[in-house]
């Protein structure tokens, strides 16, 4: 008797899910995903994708009213919204049918439908219209040996706020919003938050940002937001900062949003940029044992495993790092371990090794060990820091703004973090982020033979 492959489905097309699934079926499992929106999923193809193309937009204006330093004659252009849509809505076509064509081309199973566990081993899916493109007309049920759940997250809406998807906009509605704002107030100074500041400051927008601590980005390394926050200024965006928002009004063509120290900022518009909450409901998680925390994520453990053990979780929906590349991984680390892929070592997922970007201009990159975080710890650290106004690729680039800062045993040489505000920074961080994972040392990065002129120069500098 042949032995029959798992069956294994997965509820959410997401990174997690869409990884999972095509890396199971390659090692042999019979794969079914179920997506009741977009395959690609909503980080990725609503949030993600969509507001860095907005940037790229937005960096390209930028980069025209720098043209003088660049020997150029004065440049300037205005933003055509409707082009806007065009480039956004091709780029997120194109990505869709690769995600569709990668699945279906390792046997993945694709159902349009609402997913939710009946049980510990029966997936129920909703297929009927309104359930994504209303494939189908009732319900299917589906069993399973394995089950991932990747369902992501959507944006907090607090209730003192009601958007309208006019002037009070959630950040979904704005890729792009109806109309380019004539002053923007932003609420939430996170990574989110400031992206959009840079965005749309960039587009022309007057933006007020709304800081409820005492610097922006209150999670990261002071002195990277205080780049960031030097660099806002000078553009001339409004910063309220130690004001907590707790109320937003229309009042007439344009907003109020008032806060808690009696301030109150005005504009033609509001975005509320605070955070996520997990598409845990409506999942059956009770009906089949799985536990979530206090705010609705799905505890997992190394291996992603829910308290079930065969029912795993990845992405937003876990609650580690909200990233698509965290997501990615955490879906291959599933797949392996769920078909008991053990010819290597399995090297569980280090949430703390996570490169992280935010696209704003200056760039801003992290990876590891936060210096602050360390001295706050008591932790022995060696820290090297080089100007990019030292670099001969970025003076040439006419952006000298922004460091390269290399975390590091001051014993043993061993890179433990870095951080980089600059011109290309999300790229440069990965040869950071590669010596973290692999434990290089110094010297490794010193010796390398890098090209010049380039920015990635500056590594190397910084390790010397």
């Amino acid at each position: 008797m042949p032995v029959r492959p798992p069956r294994l489905v997965v509820i959410g097309g997401g990174p997690g899910g869409n990884q999972a699934a095509t890396t199971a079926a390659r090692l042999g499992a019979d794969v079914t995903i179920v997506e009741r929106d977009v395959i690609g999923g909503a980080a990725h193809l609503w949030d993600c994708i969509p507001s860095k193309a907005m940037i790229a937009t937005g960096n390209a204006m930028s980069f025209m009213h720098r043209s003088p330093g660049m020997g150029l004659g004065e440049l300037d252009a205005a933003v055509d919204v409707d082009a806007l849509k065009r480039r956004i809505a091709d780029i997120l076509e194109h990505l869709k049918r690769s995600v569709v064509d990668l699945l279906t081309s390792q046997g993945v199973h694709i159902v349009r439908g609402t997913g939710r566990l009946l049980d510990a081993h029966t997936v129920g899916v909703d297929t009927g219209a309104g359930a994504g493109d209303g494939a189908g007309n009732g319900e299917l049920r589906l069993e399973a040996d394995l089950v991932v759940l990747s369902t992501g997250t959507r944006p907090r809406i607090p209730p003192w706020a009601k958007p309208d998807g006019d002037r009070i906009l959630t950040t979904r509605q704005a890729y792009p919003p109806p109309m380019i704002p004539s002053h923007l107030v932003v609420v939430g100074s996170g990574v989110t938050g400031v992206e959009f500041v840079h965005m749309f400051r960039s587009f022309g927008a007057q933006v007020t940002l709304i800081v409820s601590r005492q610097q922006v980005l209150p999670d990261r390394d002071p002195e990277v937001a205080a780049a960031l926050e030097e660099d806002f200024l000078r553009r001339g965006v409004n910063l309220l900062k130690g004001a907590r928002a707790e109320a937003i009004e229309r009042e007439g063509e344009g907003v109020a949003v008032k806060c808690d120290d009696g301030r109150v900022a005005r504009g033609s518009h509001a975005l509320l940029a605070i955070g996520s909450v997990p598409n845990s409901d409506g999942l059956g998680l009770e009906a089949a044992g799985v536990e979530v925390d206090d705010r609705g994520f799905i505890s997992i453990n190394n291996h992603c495993q829910s308290s079930v053990p065969h029912i795993y979780a990845a992405g937003d929906l876990s609650g580690k790092l909200p990233l698509s590349s965290v997501a990615a991984m955490q879906g291959r680390k599933i797949a392996e371990h769920a078909m008991g892929l053990h010819t290597r070592q399995h090297r569980h997922l280090d949430y703390d090794k996570a490169a992280q970007a935010i696209f704003t201009e200056p760039e801003i990159a992290e990876v590891g060990v936060h210096e602050a975080e360390a001295f706050a710890s008591g932790r022995k650290i060696r820290v090297t820091k080089v100007p990019f106004a030292a670099n001969a690729k970025a003076l040439i680039n006419d952006d000298p703004r922004g460091f390269v800062k290399i975390v590091s045993d001051p014993y043993t040489g061993v890179v433990l973090g870095g951080a980089i505000v600059g011109r290309h920074a999300a790229e440069l961080i990965s040869v950071v982020a590669l010596a973290v994972t692999a434990g290089l040392r110094l010297t490794d990065l010193l010796d390398s033979l890098l090209v010049h002129p380039s920015l990635a120069e500056s590594l190397a500098d910084a390790a010397d």
